[in-house]
């Protein structure tokens, strides 16, 4: 039996490949991926790490709604110790405002990310696009050939960014048939039921177009990985250098991230990086500086920022036309970025069992939020969560409206 199979001995037992999705054993999983399942190294380059300066305040006693209609309104304390957070933090204007940590995290523990990976390889792609390296407009087969003969053939990049191509694909994490479910046993982050392709390209080849391409949004986690092979194919260099080289060194970044990789060594791009609870706020900081990270270096074009944050005519449209249930009447999903509510004032990166950073425009605020709810998706904990974020912006909002130089 090898080091993967063993896996690491905690309080919980024996935590390995086969089990570190079991409710019991996240919180301690999340933060030891690479103890159980190979990784490949982002690197944070050479530079300073950006200045993160701190002035802490009490946040806990913050009040906001209950994610029960008609409850009373509850602490954001109370949210935040009911909703299974290994670690949050707020920073308003560049300046962290709170920072906690639970259980055995810290501010140097990397945690998974799950899908806001998928933010991060969407700011990959924007890159790309910036420097001319991919064009949006293009057809994936126009960067990786061998795909003419599967369902992708005639999506464009595009339809990947924004998650509308026809890809019959089914993101039902407790169905053991779903198309999630199926990748995951192919990339080896679960036991292996039915038999089928093993690796991450390999299993992307097998997807079939169920609908035109280009039509309504539907959360798909293939959409992200198709998008990280195009990402790779376009520029020749493997994610964690490419990622690295256009992202990660650039944010200010002041640890290493990591992704978990295949059998093959390819990237689980729409939810295997690791990274710390400040890392992914310097992340946020770009969408609230126009593509500037803290470090005041263009990670992102001010063009690229912009079509993000306004969507193309018909990315509302799309949204609300959606078959999944996703409670954020008139939002959008764009560029691998959630906006749960009419307008651009807020923007999230989202991953299951709890991660979110949250970045409100107006208040300029980034929040951040990782944690190891027992189920995938808990609209209840979500949507405190959301409250929570949103009531401490407001607050922030009113604070700056009434301070005596604007009196």
């Amino acid at each position: 039996m090898d080091d993967t199979q063993i896996g690491a001995v905690t309080g919980a037992g024996a935590i390995n490949a086969l089990n570190w999705k079991l409710p019991e054993n996240l919180h301690w999983s999340f933060q030891h991926m690479a103890d159980f399942l190979p990784t490949a190294e982002i690197p944070r380059g050479s530079a300073t790490p950006s200045e993160l300066p701190v002035a802490l305040r009490n946040l806990d006693l913050v009040l906001a709604p209950s994610s029960i209609p008609g409850a009373p309104l509850v602490t954001v304390g109370s949210i935040m110790a009911t909703t299974h957070t290994d670690a949050w933090m707020v920073s308003h204007r560049g300046t962290v405002i709170t920072e906690q940590y639970f259980g055995q995290m810290n501010e140097d523990s990397s945690h998974l990310l799950m899908s806001m990976s998928k933010s991060l390889i969407g700011a990959v792609a924007g890159s790309l696009c910036d420097s001319g390296v991919l064009d949006p407009d293009a057809q994936i087969t126009d960067y990786i050939p061998e795909l003419a003969d599967s369902g992708y053939a005639g999506a464009r990049v595009r339809h990947l960014l924004d998650m509308c191509s026809g890809i019959d694909f089914s993101e039902n994490y407790l169905d053991p048939l779903s198309g999630i479910r199926r990748m995951s046993e192919a990339i080896g982050w679960a036991p292996t039921s039915t038999p089928g392709p093993t690796g991450m390209y390999p299993f992307l080849k097998t997807l079939q177009r169920k609908t035109a391409h280009g039509g309504v949004f539907e959360y798909r986690s293939c959409e992200t990985d198709m998008l990280g092979w195009v990402c790779e194919a376009a520029s020749g260099t493997a994610m964690p250098q490419l990622m690295s080289e256009v992202l990660w060194s650039k944010l200010g970044s002041e640890s290493d991230a990591t992704i978990c990789i295949d059998q093959y060594g390819t990237g689980t791009f729409d939810g295997g990086i690791n990274a710390t609870l400040r890392d992914m706020a310097r992340f946020g900081a770009v969408f609230l500086n126009e593509g500037l990270s803290l470090t005041g270096e263009r990670v992102l074009s001010e063009d690229w920022i912009t079509q993000t944050l306004e969507g193309d005519p018909d990315s509302r449209d799309a949204f609300a036309a959606s078959p999944g249930d996703y409670r954020m009447p008139g939002g959008m999903y764009r560029n691998q970025m959630w906006f749960p509510s009419p307008g651009n004032d807020v923007v999230l990166c989202m991953g299951i069992h709890g991660q979110m950073v949250y970045i409100n425009r107006p208040a300029q605020m980034v929040a951040v939020k990782l944690s190891s709810w027992p189920l995938p998706q808990d609209p209840i904990k979500l949507y405190a969560t959301l409250g929570a974020f949103d009531s401490i912006a407001a607050a922030l909002i009113v604070e700056a409206q009434t301070a005596p130089e604007n009196a």
